[in-house]
Order: C-alpha cells, then structure tokens, then sequence
C-alpha cells in the first residue's frame, strides 16, 4: 500500500473531469490538483511552449512527494507526454491512448470523430494511437478553439444560446460525416457533455477523456501495487490566478464547495 498522493493537472477547470472520476473510483486515495487558469488555454500555443509550460507544471506537483502524476489535458498528453515521461521517475498517466482504446472499441461503423484543441489536432496523437489500434478505423478531426475559453467562463450549460451555437457550428461536419463515436479529446469538453450529446444524437457514442485516463491510472495503480489502503481520502486544489473564480466554477461542476481548499500558485517560479 501507498499513502501518497497522486497529482493531477491540466491548463484549467477542465482536469476536473478527471479529477471528479478518480474521486469515484479511488474515494481513498489523497489528490492534488493543478490548474494553470493563468495560462489557459494551451491549446492556442505552439509546442515548445506547451512543453514548458508542462515541465513547470509536473515540477510544482513534484513539490509534494507524489506516487504519480495523472495529466488531465489533452493538449499536454498529445504533445509533451513522452518527454514528460522519460525525464519523470514515476508513472505519468495521459489521456490520449486510453481515449483511443476506447473508441476504437466503441464504433460499430468505423467512423469516429475527433474534437480537439489546435494544438492536439495538428499533433495527429489520436490519429495515430487508432491507427495502431485499427488501420481500418476512418477519423474526422475538428478543431475547437472556443469550447475551452467557453468552459473557463462558466458557459457549459444547456439552453445557453451561445454555447449551443457554437457546437452546432463545430460539430454539423461531424454529424454529416455519420461519425457513430465521437471522442472529446480535451478534458474541458465533457463539462459540455450534455450539449454536445443533444446535437450529436443518441447513437452517437461520447468518449470522456479525461474518465477514461482515470480509469486507465487506477487499473495501474492497482498492478503497482500502489493504491492506498484509506476509506475516505481527500483533495487540494491549486491554480495559478483567482482562486474565488475557480472555487466557483469547480463547486458547480463537482457539486459541492471548495472554497477555502484553493490556493494559488507563482507557476513561473518552478
């Protein structure tokens, strides 16, 4: 057993998808999560500063004595992951290949849509993990630039005039292109979960990234024998600009209140 905890991050509020999963799954376990608000969104940046910004990141987490580090950001997994691994000594969990398990094993007709940040997109990271997956397997890749400044400001909800145009004006490619699953491949885009889901339909299959990444860290964890033996753990949560806005936005999605468990962090310094 393994009373350590286990670090979370991503650009912002969207980890918090992963984050509310490893709740579930793992209700002992001690967590902490990073968002970087004052960055947000990564999406729009080029590579190198991704990678940076990354390092900066796992650095400040690495502050605590951590058993492992789950990146909660799609944009992250798909460009920096491998460095982030080789220069880390302990398990470091991204979201891209459990998502593409995932969908590769949810389509029934072979078309699967992508939605994405910029920079995942042009990485081509999911593309090429269900290629290795399935070389049958047809994808349609959509960027998506406003759904995360969207999330950030509270704008998830359905009925929201603006949001739902927004995703009708993305999505309607994928909707023609017949994609029977659609993979939300940044972890802020499950918070538009419901939205998404009306416009798509119902035969549609939404793959969550950031619970798959969750799912796939705790079977790991498991293997490694490193998850805790506690009933009931707990969370901290750090950002790197307001810690009310974030409080409030977070308290929403995870139903319940974390204010006074937010704490804000000078990121620049790690």
């Amino acid at each position: 057993m393994d009373q350590r905890p286990i670090g979370v991050f991503d650009s912002g509020l969207g980890g918090l998808t992963a984050l509310r999963e490893l709740r579930r799954i793992l209700p002992g376990e001690e967590l902490i999560y990073f968002g970087d608000t004052g960055r947000v969104p990564y999406g729009s940046r080029g590579r190198d500063t991704i990678l940076r910004y990354a390092r900066q990141d796992v650095a400040f987490l690495r502050s605590f004595d951590l058993k492992a580090v789950v990146i909660a950001c799609g944009t992250v997994s798909a460009n920096a992951l491998a460095e982030l691994t080789a220069e880390n000594d302990l398990p470091i969990f991204g979201v891209v290949g459990p998502a593409a398990q995932a969908a590769v094993a949810a389509t029934r007709n072979g078309r699967v849509g992508l939605v994405g940040t910029a920079a995942s997109i042009r990485s081509g990271a999911y593309e090429t993990e269900m290629a290795k997956l399935d070389g049958g397997v047809r994808i349609f890749a959509q960027a998506c630039p406003l759904f995360v400044p969207l999330v950030e400001n509270g704008r998830f909800r359905p009925g929201d005039v603006v949001v739902e145009t927004v995703v009708r004006e993305y999505l309607a490619s994928l909707k023609e292109a017949e994609v029977d699953t659609l993979v939300l491949g940044c972890t802020h885009y499950p918070l538009l979960y419901e939205v998404i889901a009306r416009f798509m339909g119902p035969e549609v299959t939404l793959i969550d990234t950031g619970a798959t990444c969750a799912a796939r860290a705790a079977r790991a964890l498991e293997e490694k024998g490193l998850l805790t033996d506690r009933e009931v753990g707990g969370c901290r949560y750090f950002v790197s600009d307001s810690t009310e806005d974030f409080a409030r936005l977070a308290g929403i999605f995870l139903g319940g209140s974390v204010a006074g468990s937010v704490e804000r962090v000078e990121i620049e310094r790690y």
